[in-house]
């Protein structure tokens, strides 16, 4: 008998699941399982989150019509599901590449996705907007403001997960969604996880929040009892009998299985938690949760990394893994094979991932726990990113010094102001991208304060497939106004643990180091490098010749950038050319007296990052040069277009915005070019 066709395919629609029976959409979440999981296996991507909100998207696609209504995420990267859902089953084998499936909502992909979403704590909030917007275009309120009409039209929920609900900013999109009239339905989907283990006092509280069969079980008789009443359904456009007891009786529901729930305090009707792999009974809740004209928080206990039995097991290894393959563990060879499906199912196999040599992140981790040691005063903070960051491994060496705050910038932020207040030397790793939502706390409770916080960005500059909403882009123009900040980036490992030291010896203000997401070089052009000194650069490819000892052009390059201007150095010298570059280590302050002696004498300049070019290192150079009153005409700045950059690889989007060795040695070949013309034409 052949195989069934399968339910998964290309143009696949919510409203297929409609005409759906519960068990084929059970056999569908299957499918969609072993399809995120084949695709992780082979590119990386969020493999834990996703498969733990298969059941849970369905539902919600089958219950609500997210054509016209409005459906939002917090924290992106649970959107695999969804995307499948909403034929896009061909952009699949491209996940987090160019023209593929981005790895977060994107509306430039789908009508479906309404925002990229890509930080943690914005669902709630926006969900709050659409929803008073729609009412206002559906005319449900005067000019004054006043409510004239029932809310109608658009539904709205929104998807909050991995442990987003304790971000400040989802409080208070929950205080204010509690002032709501109308429909509004956030789904709290706890996996006990945030990205890794979850902190602080609503993680344990959730943690103590099991699922009721017993309210599960009232909710259904309660709910027969109700129909069998007069006016027990819904007339329409007012509210039944049995929304009428929600809204009156919750309360005493819920007392005969637990004490009410700490959302109700923000004026939320609170129901659950309940099971959120059991298909039917979620149909069955949020069906009746769809019809509630009042603001509802429906708690649901998934779990993460669900049908995958290794990322069960380590949910924060496989929240998002690197390309691995499952290898066969039985018959003693030493030859690693492929596993084959009865070797998966007996679980006679093991995860081999994908070798790409040592990270930023290791080099970093390594290097702050060597100075730890060193320094008992040392800490060092994260917030839920303790993998990302390297501070797992740190921790494993300074259990006792490694400070976990949850996802909360802004407080890991004042954390760590408060402990230099005390006399600690906070270290705080955090993504480029991410240390943006802490900047009001580096301006008021650090650098105003004149603390000494050391703030570690990883993922500076471009960071490959998870695209636009990770890249670190803005650190350097952010955080280079403030008073007394010091900026440094680090082009390789010698020079970031020479960089860390710097830092951790600085005790007079908050400095900023900044690294990508990329491989460290394995033999580094400099095994050891001289001391960081505040502002000064280091030249590490001196002319060769020149004109009375000076160079035909300078390169400064700000960080890893210094790797491909390395490479385009040769490209030069190929052509005659006789450059110098340094590798300027400071974007605040910059090297005066570099700029002094090589503008001074007519060199030109080229700056290079991977950052960009407004308010970033090439700036800080026009700026220092004018101020010092030399001709900044002789300065010329690479730095990352003003545009948003999709997935690809780092690689890719370094060449795309002309910062690979080639365009690099062409920028400074047209610099010459023009420099020999004038020197002619005068």
């Amino acid at each position: 008998m052949p195989d069934p066709a399968p339910l998964l395919t290309p143009d696949l629609a919510p409203a297929d699941l409609r005409r759906m029976t519960v068990p084929q959409m059970e056999t569908l979440a299957e499918e969609i399982r072993q399809a995120i999981i084949a695709q992780v296996m082979a590119s990386g991507g969020h493999l834990a989150p996703n498969l733990g909100v298969v059941e849970l998207t369905m539902a919600l696609h089958r219950v609500f019509d997210f054509r016209h209504d409005r459906l939002l995420f917090d924290v992106g990267h649970q959107c695999y599901v969804h995307k499948l859902l909403t034929g896009r089953l061909g952009m699949l084998p491209k996940l987090r590449q160019k023209g593929g499936m981005a790895g977060f909502p994107e509306p430039g992909e789908s009508p479906w996705d309404l925002f990229a979403v890509g930080h943690a704590g914005t669902g709630i909030s926006t969900a709050v907007g659409m929803a008073v917007g729609d009412d206002f275009e559906a005319g449900v309120r005067g000019r004054d403001g006043a409510e004239t009409a029932e809310p109608h039209g658009r539904k709205v929920a929104v998807l909050v997960g991995d442990a987003s609900i304790v971000n400040g900013v989802s409080l208070e999109g929950l205080n204010a969604a509690g002032t709501l009239k109308r429909q509004f339905l956030t789904v709290l989907n706890d996996n006990g996880m945030s990205i890794a283990h979850p902190q602080g006092a609503l993680a344990n509280y959730f943690d103590h929040v099991r699922v009721s069969r017993r309210y599960r079980g009232i909710k259904r008789r309660a709910k027969g009892f109700i129909d069998r009443l007069p006016g027990g359904e819904p007339a329409p456009g007012k509210p039944g009998l049995i929304e009428d007891l929600y809204q009156r009786g919750s309360d005493v529901m819920k007392a005969l299985v637990r004490r009410g729930h700490m959302f109700e305090h923000f004026g939320h009707l609170c129901l659950g938690p309940v099971d959120g792999h059991d298909l039917s009974w979620l149909i069955e809740v949020l069906e009746e949760v769809r019809l509630i004209n009042r603001p509802v928080l429906l708690h649901v206990k998934t779990t993460k990394g669900k049908g995958f039995r290794e990322a069960e097991g380590d949910a924060t290894r496989f929240h998002s893994p690197a390309a691995f393959r499952l290898v066969a563990v039985e018959g003693g060879s030493d030859i690693p094979r492929p596993a084959t499906p009865s070797q998966v199912a007996m679980n006679a196999c093991r995860v081999e991932h994908a070798k790409k040599g040592r990270s930023f992140t290791a080099a970093f981790a390594d290097a702050l726990a060597d100075r730890m040691a060193a320094d008992p005063s040392i800490v060092a903070v994260t917030a839920a990113m303790p993998d990302g960051t390297g501070l797992a491994e740190v921790a494993r060496r300074h259990p006792q010094r490694v400070i976990d705050t949850g996802i909360c910038e802004s407080h890991a932020a004042d954390l760590c102001a408060g402990m230099a207040k005390s006399g600690v030397r906070p270290f705080f790793a955090v993504y480029s991208t991410f240390s943006q939502r802490a900047f009001d706390q580096f301006f008021q409770e650090v650098s105003l304060q004149g603390l000494a916080v050391r703030v570690c960005m990883d993922r500076a500059g471009y960071v490959g497939g998870d695209g636009a909403v990770h890249h670190g882009f803005l650190d350097v123009s952010l955080f280079r106004g403030l008073p007394g900040a010091v900026l440094l980036a680090a082009s390789d490992e010698p020079n970031l643990v020479a960089a860390l030291r710097f830092m951790a010896d600085r005790d007079e203000s908050a400095t900023f180091l900044r690294y990508p997401r990329d491989t460290v070089a394995e033999q580094p052009a400099q095994a050891s490098v001289p001391p960081f000194v505040l502002g000064r650069a280091n030249l590490v490819s001196p002319a060769r010749g020149g004109h009375a000892g000076r160079p035909e052009i300078a390169v400064l390059a700000y960080g890893t950038v210094v790797q491909q201007c390395r490479s385009a150095l040769a490209v030069l010298r190929e052509h005659g050319h006789e450059p110098a570059l340094y590798d300027a280590r400071f974007a605040k302050p910059v090297d005066v007296d570099l700029l002094r002696e090589l503008l001074g004498s007519g060199v030109p300049v080229l700056t290079v990052e991977d950052h960009a070019l407004a308010g970033g290192f090439g700036a800080a150079v026009l700026e220092a040069a004018h101020a010092e009153g030399l001709d900044t005409r002789l300065v010329k700045r690479l730095a990352m277009p003003e545009a948003w950059a999709g997935p690809d690889s780092r690689d890719a989007q370094l060449g795309d915005a002309g910062l690979d060795p080639a365009s690099i040695a062409e920028a400074a070949r047209g610099m010459l070019a023009k420099r020999t013309h004038e020197s002619v034409q005068s």
